[in-house]
């Protein structure tokens, strides 16, 4: 004989209220105020764009709250929003750094499966650039005349960036020069010391040096971009120096705990694309060197972890590690 057990009628609204909660709380996302997490100080690169996502999403009626949470590169903050609650009201915004750690650093404090993307929105290339009085008029002429056992000095924002990262295993890797890498505190004494004629060489981000090379204080060789910048038409591609299969670029993104519900971010994602794709946003991340990106959830996702590989390899041949 068989036996039905009927659940009771206070259970049965239970499990219909769950089995309701995530679609009814994605149809009125956002109900409350919305905290981007940056995982760098103000004035950085995810700062700038996440303030400028923030403005324009303020505009359209959402509550956005900016917090910078810098710290450990980038892990603190990450690790912050991987422990929040998956409702899409804590989203961090972070940079390339994220790809870099998942690789060289073993000790995160999370695992970066723990973060979701949900829209990578801005690009900008690293420059290779050098002083004014240098001979170097080209990429391939820097690569000439740093030959033998001299070698060249190589100033970066910092140990463990993604400017260290590539550019290390550029001259290690692909064109085999010795070259000593002077690490600074960030983007900007890097440029100073160029400006100073302190280093051979820098490689940073490009809005980092982009007024100084427009202005005539540094020379820019060539950027690891797959095609010329808008803000920077004059700047050669290293894929035009002879180096296709080279680039290295800072990026920004937004990404939030990996259990939040599909519809939150694929409503999230539609928000901040739509931000990003202004006429307005569009005209201000070029002027500042970005390149704007609109991608759906699922290109965003698989961006990053191709991000997360391409930056493992360059970490591994170089031997870095942040641990």
């Amino acid at each position: 004989m068989l036996r039905c057990n009927i659940a009771s009628p206070s259970l049965l609204v239970a499990i219909l209220a769950l089995a309701t909660a995530q679609p009814g709380a994605a149809q009125t996302y956002p109900s409350q105020t919305i905290t981007f997490v940056v995982s760098f100080s103000a004035g950085g690169v995810a700062d700038v764009v996440a303030r400028l996502v923030a403005q324009r999403l303020g505009e359209r009626g959402a509550k956005i709250v900016v917090e910078n949470r810098g710290g450990a590169g980038g892990n603190l903050a990450a690790r912050l929003v991987s422990v929040a609650a998956p409702d899409g009201y804590t989203v961090l915004a972070t940079t390339t750094a994220l790809a870099i750690n998942a690789t060289a650093s073993r000790n995160k404090g999370y695992a970066t499966e723990d973060l979701r993307a949900v829209a990578v929105v801005a690009l900008a290339p690293d420059v290779m650039a050098v002083h004014p009085a240098s001979n170097a008029k080209d990429i391939p002429d820097f690569v000439r005349s740093a030959g033998g056992d001299k070698g060249i000095t190589f100033g970066t924002p910092g140990l463990g960036t993604g400017p260290h990262i590539a550019a290390n295993y550029f001259y290690q890797e692909v064109v085999k020069i010795k070259a000593v890498h002077v690490p600074f505190s960030g983007g900007a004494p890097a440029v100073a010391a160029a400006i100073g004629n302190h280093v051979d060489v820098i490689n940073v981000s490009l809005p980092t040096a982009q007024s100084q090379i427009e202005q005539g204080a540094l020379r820019g060789l060539g950027t690891p971009s797959p095609k010329r910048i808008s803000a920077m038409p004059n700047l050669p591609t290293f894929a035009e120096a002879g180096f296709p299969n080279f680039h290295s670029a800072t990026w920004v993104g937004f990404f939030v705990p990996a259990k939040t519900p599909d519809a939150v971010v694929e409503k999230l994602n539609a928000e901040v694309n739509e931000a990003v794709a202004s006429a307005e946003m569009q005209e201000k991340l070029k002027s500042i060197g970005f390149e704007p990106m609109i991608k759906t959830v699922a290109e965003s996702v698989d961006y990053a972890r191709d991000e997360v590989a391409r930056w493992g390899k360059m970490s591994r041949a170089i031997g870095f590690s942040t641990d």
